[in-house]
């Protein structure tokens, strides 16, 4: 069992930007169809689950479902994960490629395909180009704690006019000629290869103002991500730890977690926002730097209610209750991952160097039993991932299963950023 950073998607997105796949897609993209709703309807709303910040939505494919997809802005067209829907869906002369991503590994394969038809809720699209991974190298059911089969973005987000209500996890979605009242702030965006972007002001190190070229990206679970300033390495912040920032598809991403002094997002303004800095050689031999100079993910976006119009080109912010609250990293140093088929077991994935989890002697494989004296199933990922990252000082009683042998240690918190 794998276990994956929570700015897993990020890498995705990387990946696909600029390889083979992702001009195949556009260039087969005249066969696909926008989202439409049957008869006369004109809008529609669905409740979504909200797990690490990401959007999971029920999508039923050539008829079969529901499966959960990510709904995500950063991708291009639909990303199947999980290889078990080619036969499921019946897919028939799929083309075979070779996608070249980054991290520490080789390329993939994936198929190509323009044989799925997609529903969501009451929208549905024909012939949407859809990329199926021949292997399920990111396994983000471990990482959400339930099955997830792939990705969807730009055709569904170039049908609507989506609104995303995080504080209520309600997706909201109408066709661009119901004229349906938008609230917040008006943020202009522009779409490049089926992605949005914006502009944003950051404050650097040494406190200058930073104009930045973001892709918005909701699924992404980070705040930030920056890698690029005006075609070079982007300058990080002097203090900051070394983490495994996810994974691509090539394997795992190196590099920084810090903060910047400042993100403005027209009147909106976050103060001591944390960002993950990938290293060099992972992304400039791929991408270089001058597509775009990093990623707003959804730890900035769920403190709003949000409306995306890509018809329009314009995004819309209006703070929720989440708003003020505070940019925290993980204290603990523990990565977990839940067995999606068998969620009463949760495993220590990944421990960071020189984490408090290192300190007190936690080891990759522990399985957890009970935290605080609960049993661990009472809680979910997200659960645990906030306990996680809650208080400096914080001291948590952690019962662990090694080697057969059930073994009771205490956890301090420490804010590392």
């Amino acid at each position: 069992m794998k276990y994956w950073h929570r700015a897993i998607k990020i890498y995705l997105l990387f990946a696909f930007s600029g390889s083979i796949l992702l001009q195949t897609l556009l260039a087969d993209a005249c066969y696909a169809q926008n989202f439409v709703f049957e008869g006369k309807r004109k809008k529609d709303a669905l409740t979504f689950e909200q797990i690490k910040n990401l959007i999971v939505v029920p999508l039923y494919l050539n008829g079969k479902g529901p499966y959960n997809f990510i709904l995500d802005t950063g991708v291009g067209s639909l990303i199947i994960t999980d290889p078990g829907l080619l036969d499921t869906l019946k897919i028939k002369n799929p083309r075979t490629i070779k996608v070249y991503g980054f991290g520490q590994g080789e390329e993939i394969d994936a198929f190509l395909t323009n044989d799925v038809s997609v529903k969501i809720s009451e929208a549905s699209a024909a012939h949407v180009p859809t990329a199926i991974l021949k292997k399920d190298i990111f396994d983000l059911s471990s990482y959400l704690g339930q099955k997830i089969y792939g990705l969807i973005g730009y055709p569904f987000f170039n049908s609507f006019v989506v609104k995303v209500n995080y504080s209520a996890s309600r997706l909201s979605f109408s066709l661009p000629s119901a004229n349906v009242k938008k609230r917040g702030q008006q943020i202009p965006i522009f779409i490049e290869n089926n992605r949005p972007y914006l502009f944003a002001d950051l404050g650097g190190a040494q406190q200058q103002p930073l104009r930045v070229k973001l892709i918005i990206d909701c699924g992404a679970s980070h705040p930030l991500s920056m890698y690029a300033l005006a075609g070079k390495p982007f300058p990080i912040p002097k203090d900051t730890i070394s983490a495994n920032l996810g994974v691509g598809l090539s394997g795992v991403i190196n590099g920084s977690m810090g903060r910047l002094s400042s993100l403005t997002l027209g009147k909106y303004s976050f103060k001591n926002i944390l960002s993950g800095f990938p290293a060099y050689e992972a992304l400039a031999k791929q991408v270089g730097y001058d597509k775009n100079d990093g990623n707003l993910g959804a730890e900035v976006l769920k403190r709003f209610t949000v409306v995306f119009d890509y018809p329009g080109l314009s995004m819309y912010l209006k703070p929720n209750a989440n708003y003020n609250t505070p940019f925290e990293h993980d204290m603990s140093g523990i990565e977990v991952y839940m067995d999606p088929n068998n969620k009463k077991h949760v495993f220590i994935g990944r421990i960071e160097p020189g984490s408090p989890a290192e300190k007190a002697g936690f080891l990759e494989q522990d399985e957890i039993v009970s935290l605080n004296m609960r049993f661990i199933q009472e809680y979910s990922l997200e659960d645990i991932s906030k306990l996680f990252k809650s208080d400096d000082g914080r001291t948590i009683l952690v019962e662990i299963v090694r080697n057969n042998r059930n073994l009771i240690k205490l956890l301090k918190l420490k804010r590392r950023i």
